[in-house]
């Protein structure tokens, strides 16, 4: 049997919430010009992501990969932290 490519997204964020028991909320963000006037625009979007051991604090900057649905909006878990705050 051949192995199948992984084609799951990772994602790189800060945990800004870590209330929920198993469950981080993490900030992806990044910049994009705008179409017309070619400014900087910031952009952010949250996700809750899955954290097993509860290790991941606010403030963290972690590596998210994408899952099948494990809640009602959870679609992501941690894979690594990369910076501890």
């Amino acid at each position: 049997m051949e192995a199948r490519d992984n084609r799951r997204k990772f994602l790189t964020g800060t945990v800004v919430s870590d209330k929920m028991n198993k469950t981080r909320v993490v900030q992806v963000q990044w910049t994009s010009k705008h179409q017309q006037y070619e400014k900087a625009i910031k952009r952010a979007v949250k996700y809750k992501a899955h954290d097993e051991q509860n290790t991941s604090k606010a403030g963290d900057v972690v590596k998210i990969m994408e899952t099948r649905p494990l809640s009602k909006e959870k679609r992501w878990v941690i894979s690594e932290i990369l910076t501890k705050n």
